[in-house]
C-alpha cells in the first residue's frame, strides 16, 4: 500500500475506496484551519509550543512523543503549516520511507490535504513540488511547480525548482529561461546554473543598464516584489 500511495501525487489520480480511506480529507475543528489565515492562525501558538518546537523542526527529536508523530499533530490542525510539511518531507526523504514512524498518513497525503484544504497556497505546492522532485517523481512535480509559477510567477525559488526539473528533463532552453529568472529575482544558489555549465547551455545575462539608461528603466519599469528567503535545500 504504502508503494502503491507515494506514486500517486493528487488522490483522484490513486482512486478507489481504500485509497481514500487512507487519505482523508482535512477536516476543520475548533482549533486550527489555513495557516495563511490570520484569524485561523489564532491557535497556532499554542499547537507549536507543544507540537512544533525548533527539535521537532529540524528533526532532532519529538517533543510528546515521536517526531513524526508531532508533526503529523502539527499538520492534523493546520493543513498547509509551511515549515511542518517541509519537516515532513525532510523526514520521509531522511528516512526513506512513504509514511515515517509516528506519521498518521504519507507524505504525499498530507500534501494532498494541504492542497485540497488550500489550494490558493502556493508555498504548499512549491514544498510538494520539491519533494516529489527529490523523489524522482518528474510529472507530478512539474504539474505542482507549474501550477506554483502561474500563481507566483515572481517567486524565486519556484522558477529555480522548474529550472532543475527541465534540467532533468533535458529541454535546456526552458531551464536556462526559467534559471535566468531565478537568478534575476535574487536566488542565491549556484547548483542550476553549474548543471547549465555542464551541459554547455549557461549564458551569461546581459549587464545591468547603467547611467542614464539605468535611471529610464527604473522610472518606466514596476519594481520588483520582495522574493521569499530560500530554505537553502
Amino acid at each position: 500500500m504504502k508503494r502503491l500511495l507515494i506514486g500517486c501525487s493528487l488522490a483522484v489520480i490513486c482512486g478507489g475506496a481504500s485509497a481514500k480511506a487512507a487519505c482523508p480529507p482535512y477536516v476543520q475543528g475548533s482549533t486550527g484551519g489555513d495557516y495563511t489565515s490570520a484569524e485561523d492562525r489564532k491557535g497556532l501558538s499554542v499547537v507549536e509550543s507543544y507540537h512544533f518546537t525548533r527539535a521537532v523542526e529540524t528533526l532532532t527529536q519529538g517533543n510528546t512523543g515521536s517526531v513524526g508523530g508531532d508533526i503529523s499533530y502539527t499538520l492534523e490542525h493546520f493543513p498547509n503549516h509551511h515549515r511542518a510539511l517541509a519537516s515532513m518531507a525532510r523526514l520521509g526523504l531522511r528516512l526513506k520511507s512513504a509514511q515515517p514512524h509516528g506519521a498518521r498518513f504519507t507524505v504525499s497525503c498530507y500534501f494532498e490535504r494541504a492542497i485540497a484544504f488550500a489550494p490558493h497556497d502556493v508555498t504548499a505546492r512549491m514544498v510538494y513540488g520539491s519533494y516529489l522532485l527529490a523523489m524522482g517523481q518528474d510529472a507530478t512535480a512539474l504539474e505542482q511547480l507549474d501550477a506554483a509559477s502561474r500563481m507566483a510567477p515572481e517567486q524565486a525559488t519556484i522558477q529555480y525548482n522548474l529550472g532543475l526539473m527541465y534540467v532533468k528533463k533535458k529541454d535546456y532552453e526552458k531551464a536556462s529561461a526559467h534559471a535566468q529568472k531565478a537568478y534575476a529575482l535574487g536566488f542565491p544558489l549556484p547548483g542550476l546554473k553549474n548543471k547549465l555549465k555542464a551541459a554547455g547551455k549557461w549564458k551569461e545575462p546581459p549587464p545591468a543598464p547603467t547611467g542614464a539608461d539605468a535611471a529610464a528603466a527604473t522610472a518606466e519599469e514596476p519594481a520588483v516584489p520582495p522574493v521569499e528567503k530560500p530554505s537553502g535545500e
